[in-house]
């Protein structure tokens, strides 16, 4: 039996949104995936120069509390025996190829995306532990390795709901965080705006 017009449309309909989808997800990781690369770059270059020369003042070295000097040498800063951003170089460059290939039409196996959401949700415990290290052990802030978890993040969460979207058998719950997805994704940012507002309070209000 041969699929109705309306079936043979819905069929489009659904094809057309999920290539969009991909591509804006594509787009993510590519944009995302840059500026981390960037970013972590420019910290193992900071990193060695600092390592080379231990008057050198980073660049990054706003003032007591946006300060990559004060984190770089601490062991949070090596977490795992390597510098953390040669790991953020290595991850950084996979997203944006990955990124690079959804944008090009690229469509990966259901094993190749549960092996892109291992490493997505490695990476965004990695960054939460390292935004609780920063405020509340070491007590400063790395700006460029804010602009690392401001990325992460929203990776993270982006690939997240498509994944849950492609396992979604009518759940009212994946519905309903695919739905909101961007309103929570505010307010994810918004909590850690005010957990860093109100750990340096008495410092920004010096600045008034």
């Amino acid at each position: 039996m041969l699929p109705s017009k309306t079936e043979t449309g819905n069929n489009r309909e659904t094809q057309e949104t999920a290539f969009k989808s991909s591509r804006g997800l594509g787009a993510l990781f590519v944009v995302g995936g840059l500026i981390g690369l960037i970013a972590a770059v420019v910290l193992l270059v900071e990193k060695m120069t600092l390592a080379a020369n231990p008057d050198y003042i980073p660049s990054c070295n706003v003032n007591p509390i946006l300060s990559c000097g004060s984190v770089m040498g601490t062991p949070q800063a090596a977490a795992f025996g390597v510098p953390n951003p040669i790991i953020g170089v290595a991850g950084f460059a996979i997203v944006a190829a990955i990124g690079t290939g959804l944008l090009a039409g690229g469509r990966y196996t259901a094993w190749y995306w549960g092996t892109i959401q291992i490493g997505v949700t490695f990476a965004v415990v990695f960054v939460h532990w390292l935004i609780y290290q920063s405020l509340y052990v070491i007590g400063a802030l790395c700006p460029y390795c804010m602009a690392v978890w401001a990325v992460t993040i929203p990776i993270f969460w982006y690939a997240t709901t498509r994944n849950l979207r492609s396992l979604s058998k009518g759940q009212k719950w994946i519905t309903l965080v695919n739905e909101y997805r961007g309103a929570i994704l505010t307010g994810w940012f918004l909590l850690i705006i005010v957990l860093i507002a109100n750990r340096f309070w008495d410092y920004w209000t010096t600045l008034v």
